[in-house]
Order: C-alpha cells, then sequence, then structure tokens
C-alpha cells in the first residue's frame, strides 16, 4: 500500500548529534571500524594521499568493508561542483586535475591485492571533458599493474556531454554504474544540477554498449511505494541488471532530514519484487550502499 505524499519538515537547528542517533532504529547500528586490515588498508590510503567515497560520504559500511580489506576509490579530487542534498563529500571549487592519481590508485589496488575494486568520482562540471580523461587514465592503469582484477565504475552523468561517457564505455570496465539516487518527483530537491530523464538516459546508453548496467536508489526521503516501483521500472526499462536499495541516513543537520526509517521487512519486499520484475541482482536493505557487495554482481553475463 503506498504511504501518502509527505512534505519535508524544516530541520530543528537546536537538535544534537546524539538525539539524532537516539531516533535511529536499531537495525541501522554498525560496528566502529576496527581490526588489522583496517588498520593496513588505511595505512595505504594514506600513503598513497587517496580519496575514497567510504569516507567523503560517511559510508556507515566503512568497518565491515575495510575490514575485509576492500574499498571504492574517488579519484578526482575529493571536491564536487555539484551540491546535492543529500552528499557528504564537500562542494566548492575542485583543485587542479592530479595526473598522478590513476598510477596511485593502481598501486594501492595492487598492494591491497583488490580482486574487484569499485572507482567512482566527483562531478567535475568545471572541466570539458568532466574528468574522463582521467577516468580512462585511472581504468588503464589499474588493467596494466593489477591485471587480474575486475572493476566497477560508477560514474557521473557527464552534464548529458555523451562524448564524455563514451570514453568511459569504450575501454569496458566489467561494471558501469550511475545511481538514480530517488523518485521523479524527488529529484529536483535531493540532486538539485541532475535530471532524472537524463540519468535514464546514461543507463540506457550504457545498457546499449553490451555492458552490465548498475543503478540504486536511497529511501527515507519521503518517497511513495508506487514511486519506489515506478523507478525500478524505469531503471529496468532503460537497459539495468543490477539494483542497490538502502536508507537515506542524514550526513549533517546542513543536508536533507529522514522523512522515514524503511523497515528491513520493506527492504526484502522490495528486494523480491526486483527479481520478479526481471533484474538479475537485487541488494536491498537498510545498510546497502550502490558498492556494498559489489563483487556478487559480476554475474555471468550473456
Amino acid at each position: 500500500m503506498s504511504k501518502p505524499d509527505v512534505q519535508i519538515p524544516a530541520m530543528n537547528p537546536t537538535e544534537t548529534k546524539e538525539t539524532e542517533r537516539q531516533k535511529k532504529p536499531e537495525w541501522l547500528r554498525v560496528k566502529l571500524p576496527i581490526g588489522e586490515e583496517y588498520r593496513k588498508l588505511r595505512n595505504i590510503v594514506d600513503t598513497h594521499k587517496l580519496h575514497t567515497i567510504c569516507e567523503s560520504g560517511n559510508c556507515p559500511n566503512m568497518g565491515e568493508c575495510w575490514g575485509a580489506g576492500t574499498a571504492t576509490f574517488m579519484i578526482l579530487g575529493n571536491i564536487c561542483t555539484r551540491s546535492c542534498g543529500f552528499c557528504a563529500v564537500t562542494t566548492g571549487r575542485p583543485k587542479p586535475v592530479d595526473w598522478n592519481e590513476p598510477m596511485r590508485v593502481a598501486d594501492s589496488v595492487k598492494k591491497m591485492r583488490v580482486k574487484h575494486c569499485v572507482i567512482t568520482s566527483v562531478d567535475r562540471d568545471d572541466l570539458k571533458d568532466g574528468g574522463s580523461l582521467l577516468w580512462v587514465d585511472t581504468i588503464r592503469a589499474v588493467r596494466e599493474i593489477s591485471p587480474g582484477t575486475t572493476m566497477e565504475t560508477l560514474i557521473p552523468d557527464f552534464a548529458g556531454k555523451w562524448e564524455n561517457l563514451e570514453r568511459i564505455m569504450s575501454e569496458k570496465p566489467e561494471v558501469v554504474s550511475h545511481n538514480l539516487e530517488t523518485v521523479r518527483r524527488l529529484t529536483r530537491m535531493v540532486r538539485i544540477q541532475a535530471k532524472y530523464d537524463r540519468s535514464l538516459e546514461v543507463l540506457n546508453r550504457i545498457h546499449s554498449a553490451g555492458l552490465r548496467t548498475k543503478s540504486g536508489l536511497m529511501l527515507g526521503l519521503g518517497e511513495t511505494e508506487d514511486e519506489v516501483l515506478q523507478a525500478m521500472e524505469d531503471m529496468l526499462r532503460n537497459g539495468v541488471h543490477i539494483v542497490t536499495l538502502g536508507q537515506y541516513l542524514q550526513p549533517s543537520k546542513k543536508h536533507l532530514p529522514v522523512i522515514e526509517f524503511i523497515s528491513p521487512e520493506t527492504f526484502n519486499k522490495y528486494k523480491k519484487t526486483g527479481l520478479q520484475m526481471g533484474f538479475r541482482y537485487v541488494e536491498s536493505g537498510p545498510l546497502v550502499r550502490s558498492s556494498y557487495h559489489a563483487e556478487k554482481h559480476l554475474f555471468d553475463f550473456n
């Protein structure tokens, strides 16, 4: 049954972090990052002066993933040209492109003995190529140094400049991902500089290139069940094979508030429905993020 349309309430500036923490249900509690593997990966990331979306995005799974020796690398710096209402990555004027970054990422992948790596980036609307040239260098560097490593590239929409998207697709990463993030009605509020239909076209172009196509949604921003199902249908119709569904968590008081904490049972229902709809793989749960269990998404592909 669909929930009624929800208005986003104003954020309470007096709300403390402790109060916000107490509101979270039990199923959203996560372990702090600890352990030998976490420390090893922490050292590699720091030594090579790398950025990870795990840290920049305040991912709740960092302890689990880093403890298992995996991480999602973020290239093109850690300052984004966009100001999405959900994202913890810093918005501002990015620094110049660091053309040594691809080799540092590749070297880290080798030292970590990563079998499957995920690479993402900030949006670089300040660059004519949208950062796509450095994307290509990074993909090639990883393949050169770690030829046995498979790769997922979680890419931006390149502002609809398709020649930049073509550069990434021509490298044929094992998985190419672009997140829809939210339902159509909430896109203008959640992703201020993005467009719902443009993201669908990105996904359609990836699929049309014969590549494994992946996308994801954050839930709890005020969307209805019908809207979630419609977004899933839109993704499926545009060739998405893999979909991830997770709970939105407010990074700070400056970001959009959580309207609802979605229950694990509802996430399980969405997973079952998604598989019945025809998705090849559905990762759905409160703590799921787009790169969560990414290594499992390398299904046989015909």
